[in-house]
């Protein structure tokens, strides 16, 4: 055997002892669904910045997630790691996210999705007119017409789309 061919070896050790094993321990996470341009997604929610929250959702309250959110009036071009989601204190339909990754999984190319939500509040003027929103640009359009009131909050959640 040559000395380039035993070092080729080593090396292959090396990296083998650097690579990740296989482990059977696991995590169990509810699943939740919300909507992206008018299809369901699917996510889990890992950590919230605020306290009330995380009790209620079961994850992580890490209150230095309130960190990222940027000084407002924010600058249109200032990028951050946040991306908005849309929520409804009242419960009575899913949360809208505006963006997920595309394809969800390894694979993903979208430069515009995280998974740092900061929290909107999103209320409607008058319950009995409500009716399921399904995007972005539908919550926006609801907006417009006066129909729900949006709010924004300081309250940060970590909720990655995941593969269904």
């Amino acid at each position: 055997m040559t000395v380039r061919g035993l070092l080729g070896i080593l090396l292959m050790i090396g990296l083998t002892g650097c690579a990740a094993t296989n482990s059977t321990k696991q995590v169990s996470l509810p699943l939740q669904s919300a909507w992206f341009n008018n299809d369901l997604v699917y996510y889990v929610t890992t950590d919230v910045s605020d306290q009330d929250m995380a009790k209620e959702m079961g994850a992580n309250y890490v209150p230095r997630l309130r960190d990222a959110i940027p000084n407002y009036p924010k600058p249109p071009r200032q990028k951050t790691v946040l991306e908005r989601v849309y929520g409804f204190p009242s419960g009575e339909q899913r949360n809208i996210f505006p963006s997920a990754p595309t394809p969800v999984g390894y694979q993903s190319a979208d430069t515009a999705y995280s998974p740092l939500w900061l929290m909107y509040w999103v209320k409607w003027v008058n319950p009995d007119e409500a009716y399921e929103l399904k995007s972005e640009e539908a919550l926006l359009d609801a907006e417009a017409k006066g129909l729900v009131n949006i709010e924004r909050t300081n309250v940060v959640v970590n909720c990655p789309i995941v593969p269904s």
